[in-house]
């Protein structure tokens, strides 16, 4: 169950550890990059894109203080918008 922040509002995830409710990053494993450059005439390159391929489990950690928060990371990619 995700605790209520003071605010009132019932889908605000926050760390039980810390308190945060601001900040998180997820961690993929088994990534592939793949960035594409296209060569100018001059012999430089200039940086056309990138495609990500996610393979692995991907985690969710609180940015506060890094406890892992992977059991939330349904909501959490629910309310990316």
């Amino acid at each position: 169950m995700v605790p209520v922040n003071v605010t009132g509002i019932a889908n605000r995830l926050t760390c039980p550890v810390c308190g945060n409710d601001e900040v998180f990053f997820e961690l993929a494993n088994d990534v592939l990059l793949t960035s594409y450059y296209i060569q100018n005439s001059d012999g430089s390159f200039t940086h056309d894109g990138d495609s990500t391929q996610v393979n692995g489990e991907v985690l969710l950690f609180c940015g506060s203080c890094q406890e892992d928060l992977t059991q939330y990371h349904q909501r959490f990619r629910e309310m990316i918008f």
